[in-house]
């Protein structure tokens, strides 16, 4: 099933964002992730950045990738809302612990951290409707 049209079958809140306003923002998100996350590897290739430090991003980028297989392909709302949840933490994780070091990367991901709050919330409230 597209991503859309499942999207559409579900039980949403009022503010609820319209399906096709995902994408362009994701979009931009994307852009933002990977310039920062690609510096902080590029840092830490240097020995740069400790391991330590890095450990958050990776997980961050797996818990954001797993997302739409787990939500749209297996249409689990209940593993969506634990994996966003984990994307959440694991975000908080990455820029505090890049805060001492590169500031303006936590600080560039900021639209990043509003926006998985934001999903966060929605899905754990899809969720709950569709319980």
């Amino acid at each position: 099933m597209e991503t859309s049209a499942y999207y559409q079958t579900l039980i949403r809140p009022e503010w609820a964002p319209p399906a096709w306003l995902f994408g362009p923002v994701w979009s931009v998100l994307y852009l933002i992730i990977i310039i920062s996350f690609g510096y902080v590897l590029y840092q830490w290739k240097k020995g740069n950045v400790k391991t330590s430090i890095l450990i958050p991003f990776i997980l961050n980028a797996i818990f954001n990738v797993l997302f739409t297989p787990i939500q749209f392909g297996l249409e689990n709302n209940f593993l969506a809302a634990v994996d966003i949840f984990l994307t959440l933490i694991t975000l908080v994780w990455f820029m505090v612990a890049i805060w001492k070091k590169y500031k303006w990367v936590a600080i560039v991901n900021i639209p990043y951290l509003l926006w998985v709050s934001f999903a966060t919330v929605l899905q754990f409230t899809v969720t709950y409707l569709n319980a």
